[in-house]
């Protein structure tokens, strides 16, 4: 099925043929019509299945039908708000490809870069307005934008949008938007909690689920590694060697630790660099960049990464440490397998964070295949204490395993990201204090 059996004009289609995507995902077939009728929307698809395509082809439709409408300077028609600058910026980066025949003007507003430019932008006009929750409020209450002529609000990544750390800024961005609107939310994840939220926002929404609920890529093989935590750069180390040296992303709870292990790797001849909140804007960028473009062979980033990264010949994903929110897990693997191709997760895990695995497990319906890596084995009496998924046949070698066809190729996200523990004071509170791990609070530090 074409795309222009979906609805799409002319001028849409040919920008998505120029993208070489010749039929429709499911999240984009069932998505596109629906937001063209100009329904509300609750959508939750895989990672790396075309969801930012699935909003912005027809959010670009509905506004080029109406031109008349074209708003005075710094009053978007259109807004779409993203956890991460990452996020947002490739958001914004679709919106320009996407709309390449139609000519929108676009404006990204995300911290951690001078606010003139995108005063400048906003100055000239803007009809579609992509940004992060925080500095979007620094511009309104500099009085640099309104939102009043908003028709469209997307909210990527919802499940982020509406936890504990950003719903009170999405709470008062809301009570500056027109009541009547069309309100888009998209997530892979949506945990019924957030879809009982996602109620107060939406009126009468379409609700699409397009695989089973908080489900990983399906070509997303994945390997869980039992192991000693003093042991866990060692074996990174092992498994980052081992073959042919493949782009890997790994993932930390804290920012303190993503730096060491980078400064750790990069003494062992890997090149490395870490991606965090605590990054300056130009450095993030350099770094990702560097990362796309093969200069470096690791990533190692908190979980601002597990949100908006699209690198599409990524075969390999490693969680040096499990996430605190299962569903961060998720959105972490689904930086792998993305657009057709296959991918890896691995995980190392250490005896204390088996209640995480077993969270993540029941989130995802099933046990995930564990093996012990030779040279590597917990001790008896840590492994009596914290038992792991029979190992799958093969899985001792896994670790060489290279995706079949692959190559080397936000503030906060929507979990709990860890604070890093800078005090003795700061750890004693949360190890008194274990259940707040459950909730999902957003950092200073990471905010964009």
């Amino acid at each position: 099925m074409p795309f222009a059996s979906l609805g799409l004009v002319d001028d849409l289609a040919r920008a998505v043929a120029a993208r070489g995507y010749t039929t429709p995902t499911p999240i984009q077939s069932q998505a596109i019509p629906a937001i063209l009728a100009g329904r509300d929307l609750l959508a939750a698809a895989q990672t790396g299945t075309g969801k930012t395509a699935a909003f912005t082809l027809p959010l670009l439709q509905r506004l080029q039908t109406r031109p008349e409408t074209r708003m005075p300077a710094g009053r978007p028609r259109a807004l779409v708000l993203a956890p991460t600058r990452e996020l947002a910026a490739q958001v914004a980066d679709s919106v320009r490809v996407y709309g390449r025949h139609v000519a929108p003007r676009t404006a990204l507003v995300v911290g951690g870069v001078s606010m003139k430019p995108q005063c400048d932008a906003l100055r000239r006009g803007v009809d579609i307005l992509v940004a992060t929750p925080g500095r979007l409020l620094d511009h309104l209450s500099q009085k640099t934008v309104s939102l009043a002529g908003v028709e469209i609000l997307v909210l990527d990544e919802a499940d982020r949008m509406l936890d504990l750390g950003f719903l009170p800024a999405i709470r008062r961005l809301l009570a500056l938007l027109p009541r009547r609107r069309q309100t888009l939310l998209f997530s892979a994840t949506f945990a019924d909690p957030i879809r009982q939220l996602a109620g107060d926002f939406l009126h009468e929404p379409a609700v699409i689920d397009v695989a089973p609920r908080n489900a990983p890529a399906d070509l997303v093989e994945q390997q869980v590694h039992p192991v000693e935590q003093t042991d866990k750069a060692a074996l990174l180390g092992r498994l980052l060697s081992a073959g042919e040296r493949d782009a890997t992303l790994v993932f930390t709870r804290t920012k303190h630790g993503a730096d060491r292990l980078s400064r750790q790797l990069e003494r062992e001849g890997i090149r490395t660099a870490a991606l965090h909140g605590n990054k300056s804007q130009s450095a993030r960028t350099r770094a990702l960049d560097d990362f796309k473009q093969g200069r470096i062979q690791v990533l190692v980033a908190t979980d601002i990464a597990a949100r908006g990264l699209d690198i599409v010949q990524l075969p390999r994903v490693v969680n040096y440490e499990l996430p605190h929110v299962p569903e961060d897990y998720v959105h972490r693997i689904g930086r792998t397998g993305r657009a057709g191709r296959a991918g890896l997760a691995i995980s190392l895990v250490s005896a204390d964070e088996m209640p995480r695995l077993h969270a993540i497990q029941r989130l995802l319906g099933r046990k995930l295949p564990s093996s012990v890596v030779e040279g590597f084995e917990p001790s008896p009496a840590k492994r009596t204490r914290a038992p792991v998924a029979a190992p799958s046949a093969g899985a001792r070698h896994h670790h060489a395993h290279r995706a079949a066809g692959a190559s080397t190729g936000e503030r906060p996200a929507a979990h709990r990201p860890a604070r890093p523990e800078t005090t003795a004071h700061d750890a004693s509170r949360r190890r008194n204090k274990a259940h707040h791990q459950t909730r999902r609070v957003a950092t200073t530090g990471d905010r964009a």
